[in-house]
């Protein structure tokens, strides 16, 4: 039934399918209003696969943990700085990340919580300063104010734990770091006594190997809880250090 779903949408509508498929943003006014404030400038970043491209589900199946990945293809320049942005967010900038050389090429996952039917974008900065931007339309509601997957007795249980895996794909080293937090946005309800549960997330996050940085992010509430990282990097030397800071000022250092 469901592959004749498919083959009758793909005869009735191959346009709108493909759109789809394709998942391009969409124009955002959204954007356009804060477009100066997120980059410093009213001109709009030319978008160019060869420097990088952002993927995202057309339809996210968890509007609370929508998987994020940005890739660049061999020999692309590097990027220095990146910020990803969820136009329809109540806050739209879900983070801000700066990357080490031996991320590059880029290859980046990290999940977000999206709120409405929004574009999500990434504006790359390059070492020679110029702004790229690469991004994909998400239709999603309501990952802001989604509840918490865990009890509150047990995210204060575990907060702050961490889990890293390295494995080996095409002479890189890909790691998977999760960080168990419950990156409360502020709009959730504790679902015993219905009470709004105040903002808390993690703000600031340090990943090193040796003494060679690999990547930092500052972010906002639209990062998933127990958010995961994936990263691709070049072999390096001395183990892998995590460093994490919530707004609470809590602290956390874990060496893999």
């Amino acid at each position: 039934m469901r592959l004749a779903c498919l083959l009758a949408a793909m005869m009735l509508a191959p346009g709108a399918l493909a759109a789809e498929i394709a998942n391009p943003m969409q124009p955002s006014a959204l954007w356009e209003d804060m477009r100066l404030a997120v980059i410093g400038t009213d001109k709009e970043p030319p978008v160019d696969p060869a420097v990088f491209d952002l993927d995202a589900p057309p339809r996210a199946d968890n509007p609370a943990l929508v998987p994020v990945r940005i890739t660049q293809p061999p020999g692309a320049p590097a990027i220095r700085a990146l910020a990803l942005v969820v136009d329809g967010n109540p806050a739209p900038v879900a983070a801000e990340f700066t990357f080490g050389e031996a991320l590059m090429p880029l290859d980046f996952e990290v999940r977000v919580r999206v709120d409405n039917y929004s574009d999500l974008r990434a504006i790359a900065t390059l070492a020679d300063g110029r702004k790229v931007m690469a991004g994909r339309f998400v239709k999603a509601s309501g990952g802001c104010a989604a509840p918490a997957g865990k009890s509150m007795d047990e995210v204060r249980a575990t907060m702050g734990e961490m889990r890293f895996r390295a494995a080996e794909e095409e002479g890189r080293q890909v790691g998977t770091l999760m960080i168990r937090h419950p990156n409360f946005s502020g709009l959730q309800r504790d679902q015993v006594t219905l009470l709004t549960i105040p903002a808390e997330f993690i703000q600031t996050l340090e990943v090193r190997q040796g003494e060679a940085p690999l990547f930092t992010m500052e972010a906002g509430i639209s990062i998933s809880e127990d958010p995961v990282f994936r990263f691709a990097h070049a072999p390096g030397e001395g183990p892998v250090t995590v460093h994490a800071e919530d707004t609470e000022g809590r602290v956390w250092d874990q060496s893999f």
